[in-house]
């Protein structure tokens, strides 16, 4: 380029792209949009933030319920960005056409609740707006679901054809699903088995029924990796794939999960669920080739045995 030539700004080209709107009060971002973005019903609006196309103070979000605050300013450009946006408790361990594969912190939501709020940050939800980036009508689909508070890996498929295929093989197709629990008190036993029949309770509480054969079948298979008086650190293998089932169990043989005050725990020093998906290894829906994906073991769970992290 030739001296005497001036290039216009990135700045100045992204300004044509895009509307600037000053926040004036508090507000959550998805009703903003919808009384400023003049024209666009709901759903208009709830795709513009889905393809990350709005920003707030410079910074893209997909948060629906992201609180605003006066002096703020919110960005909607016409163009989603180039670059993928950020994951809030997130991250993809894997990814082709056909699945994704992700590491969840605890206290992401897998999905959103029943009861919760419609524009919850999920998991899902994250994804989606990842997959819509490349194109708008891409989606994701739910194969199997990590407790709010428990992290680690999980799997979403990205057809609902693959979706249906991994759940109805689901037994077959995962050749490994491997936790590590920190629990309260010490496991005596190095290594066991934990069978039972789970049911739910009215208030959603699972627990283990007194009959055989009354509810699902769970089996859980732990090992002690460490102890001492106060904590255990358990590899947790599953058989079975039932909802809260470690967490049942561990309660069953009077270790209940660290944090899981829910299911007998007195301890609260973690400041979380002593829970972590730590390994998924299963047949590749499509190419059938076995992968496997290990992460490593939360540090916090490491502290109670003064092990160096």
């Amino acid at each position: 380029m030739h001296k005497g030539t001036k290039r216009p700004s990135s700045h100045q080209a992204q300004a044509d792209k895009s509307k600037a709107y000053p926040v004036t009060e508090p507000m959550e971002l998805l009703p903003f949009l919808i009384k400023n973005i003049s024209g666009s019903g709901r759903n208009a609006v709830k795709s513009i933030l889905a393809r990350g196309q709005v920003s707030v103070n410079g910074k893209a979000t997909t948060a629906y319920n992201l609180q605003l605050q006066p002096g703020q300013t919110v960005t909607v450009s016409k163009e989603g960005p180039k670059e993928k946006l950020p994951f809030e408790g997130l991250s993809i361990l894997f990814e082709d056409e056909h699945i994704i594969v992700v590491k969840k912190d605890a206290g992401l939501l897998s999905v959103a609740s029943d009861t919760g709020k419609e524009n919850e940050l999920t998991a899902y939800r994250q994804l989606m707006a990842h997959v819509r980036m490349d194109h708008p009508k891409n989606r994701i689909f739910i194969v199997h679901r990590l407790d709010r508070d428990t992290s680690g890996v999980m799997m979403f498929a990205k057809s609902e054809a693959v979706q249906q295929q991994l759940q109805n093989s689901w037994q077959d197709t995962v050749q490994e699903r491997t936790y590590v629990a920190l629990v309260e008190g010490q496991v005596k036993k190095e290594q066991g088995t934990i069978t039972s029949w789970l049911k739910e309770s009215k208030t959603l509480k699972m627990y283990s029924s007194s009959h055989p054969n009354d509810g699902l079948h769970a089996v859980t298979h732990y090992k002690v990796l460490r102890s001492n008086k106060s904590f255990s650190l358990l590899e947790v293998q599953l058989e079975t794939g039932r909802k809260n089932q470690i967490r049942v169990h561990m309660e069953d043989i009077g270790h209940p999960v660290a944090g899981d005050k829910k299911y007998g725990a007195r301890t609260r020093t973690l400041g979380r669920l002593g829970l972590h998906a730590r390994v998924l290894a299963f047949t590749h829906p499509v190419t059938g080739k076995l992968v496997r994906f290990e992460t490593e073991i939360p540090k916090l769970f490491l502290r109670p045995f003064n092990v160096e992290t």
